[in-house]
């Protein structure tokens, strides 16, 4: 193939997208009638106000289809069902046929969830969401117009398109790693991060308990090299050096893959894993490569790139052997404000980079389509590449206001109609910032909202939910890649006062009607739900701190046998205090 082509890499990039696109709709569509239905916790229809205006000016006021729910004669949640089933259908047809993997099919996908997300509120604000929506509008960029040309071939603007799924990558990953360090936690700066995050993660798999298990110094270290990653890694995505953006491509994936084993994050890590295939490529073949001369120069730059980043890794974290824990002990050697002038030092320069990087994708790009046969197929391949490159130069352009958000002075030395570009897309999410994680939440035990309900206000009965934890003796579940949105909330609710948050109002009030849509979001076998044959007459909520149990010496759980420690890592917990609702 010729050099640099992002064939190959392209069409799986394409067919990853349509599987994450099918698991969001399949995964919400079993949802809507708890979350937004009439008698759901937040009943879609509160949303929208139907008050006689054109279409075009109610689309304009909030862009979703949802406005075209009473011209069809479907109340609001229907309609919302409907379009599901319509972004699943459309999604599996990509899945499946190659040919349905077009910029047409995306837009439709990138539309109908846009539709969902802006009558969604609380349950569908999550970054992941964000992610899949700005992904899916590069779609439609680096998609071929398969349906309407008939043609699967390669357009020589591809390398263009595909680069900007690259440069989300990079704001995605260099933020997400940032963001830990200026919100000054002493769990991220002190590196002990990790001895929490296992048990305090919203909804743990089974290997979190062994993860958590780990010896404090592997603990950290593990979290010196997610910085790295995180934070150091990124620049090589725009390495002209194959073997560099490589090895940047299986880092990546190696800490996804950690993550997917150890936390339920839906379809988050897929998204991101898919994204890393922005740094692949057919073969990277230039004349020169053939010299075995420039092969070992090669060679000899790349082991010094990685040993300047071994190196620098070891003196930022204070890597040392320590005989005496038999590990290597690390601690953060740098302090807040010489992150923040290091942060002040390279956001600007990053946009450079990402200038040269993608000029250098458009000027090869022009070159190719200057060196195609033909009068008319020069001029035609070039006119898409005029348009395509536009395109990628806007998205870029506008993708820099939320990627400055990390760092104020480099945002306000942004040009204002940069900044006014993106406040004309904001709406539509086209472009996002992003940061999971930025505090460690959960510090001294794991805080967890237990929903109790009693017939006579004597005998309380604990509601246990299908996903999240509650029972002692259940062990934690896999869920990748479905989000149950309702778990998640709960999770938020522990953490802070319950009175900001409204749905969690609603949901009390629902159960104490037995609403089946609602029980259904926690058990969906009704029968296990206690009072699936009578409502509560009483509902209160404890909130209790949760915590792994400690592995012992012989590899058993404090409160199990040893099996139960491989299939069971249970979890204890201490009354905290409660509230009544």
């Amino acid at each position: 193939s010729k050099m640099g082509e992002v064939v190959l890499p392209r069409r799986m990039f394409l067919w990853c997208m349509a599987v994450i696109y099918l698991t969001a709709f399949v995964s919400l569509y079993v949802q809507i009638p708890g979350l937004y239905g009439n008698e759901g916790l937040l009943p879609a229809r509160w949303q929208l106000r139907y008050s006689g205006k054109p279409l075009v000016e109610q689309l304009l006021s909030s862009p979703t289809l949802l406005w075209l729910g009473p011209r069809l004669g479907l109340d609001t949640h229907t309609a919302m069902e409907l379009l599901c089933l319509i972004g699943a259908a459309l999604s599996l047809a990509a899945t499946l046929v190659e040919a349905f993997r077009d910029s047409v099919v995306f837009f439709c996908l990138w539309v109908l969830y846009l539709s969902m997300y802006e009558v969604g509120q609380v349950f569908l604000y999550f970054q992941w969401d964000n992610l899949l929506l700005e992904t899916g509008f590069l779609c439609i960029l680096v998609a071929p117009l398969t349906l309407i040309r008939g043609s699967r071939g390669v357009r020589e603007h591809d390398r263009v398109t595909f680069w900007l799924t690259r440069w989300l990558l990079f704001r995605l990953m260099f933020a997400s790693g940032v963001v830990k360090l200026t919100s000054r936690c002493p769990t991220w700066w002190g590196l002990t991060a990790l001895t929490y995050h296992y048990e305090t993660q919203c909804i743990p798999t089974p290997l979190a308990w062994f993860a958590h298990q780990l010896p404090v110094c592997w603990q950290k270290l593990s979290m010196v090299g997610a910085f790295v990653i995180e934070i150091a890694v990124p620049f090589l995505f725009f390495s002209p050096l194959r073997r560099l953006r490589l090895g940047a491509f299986y880092l990546q994936v190696l800490l996804q893959v950690f993550i997917i084993l150890s936390g339920n994050y839906n379809f988050f890590n897929l998204l991101t894993v898919t994204l890393c295939l922005s740094l692949l490529d057919d073969r990277h073949v230039y004349f020169w490569l053939h010299s075995k001369l420039w092969s070992w120069l090669c060679y000899l730059l790349e082991l010094v790139v990685w040993a300047l980043l071994i190196v620098g890794t070891i003196i930022c974290f204070d890597l040392q052997l320590d005989t005496a824990k038999k590990g290597i002990s690390s601690r953060t050697a740098f302090t807040y404000h010489q992150f923040n002038l290091f942060l002040k030092t390279v956001t600007i320069p990053c946009i450079w980079i990402g200038v040269l990087s993608l000029t250098w994708e458009m000027v090869t790009s022009l070159f190719r389509c200057a060196c195609v046969s033909g009068f008319f197929k020069r001029f035609w391949g070039t006119v898409q590449w005029t348009v395509f490159a536009g395109a990628a130069a806007s998205m870029f352009a506008v993708s820099l206001v939320p990627f400055t958000f990390i760092e104020y002075d480099s945002n306000s030395r942004l040009w204002p109609g940069v900044r006014q570009a993106y406040e004309m897309v904001d709406r539509y999410q086209v472009v996002n910032s992003y940061g999971l994680f930025r505090r460690m939440t959960g510090v001294g035990g794991r805080p967890e909202v237990v929903i109790e309900g009693s017939s006579d206000g004597v005998t309380w009965t604990e509601i246990e939910f299908m996903y999240k934890p509650g029972n002692l003796s259940a062990s934690p579940p896999v869920l990748t890649p479905h989000q149950p949105r309702l778990d998640w909330q709960m999770w938020f609710a522990a953490l802070g006062p319950n009175t900001q948050s409204p749905w969690f109002t609603s949901l009390m009030y629902r159960l104490l009607q037995g609403k089946r849509d609602v029980i259904e979001l926690i058990q969906s076998d009704v029968s296990q739900y206690p009072f699936h044959q009578q409502p509560p007459a009483y509902l209160r909520a404890h909130r209790y701190r949760y915590w792994f149990t400690e592995s012992k010496a012989d590899g058993s759980v404090l409160s199990g046998s040893p099996r139960a420690s491989l299939c069971l890592p249970a979890l204890k917990k201490l009354h905290w205090k409660h509230f009544t609702a």
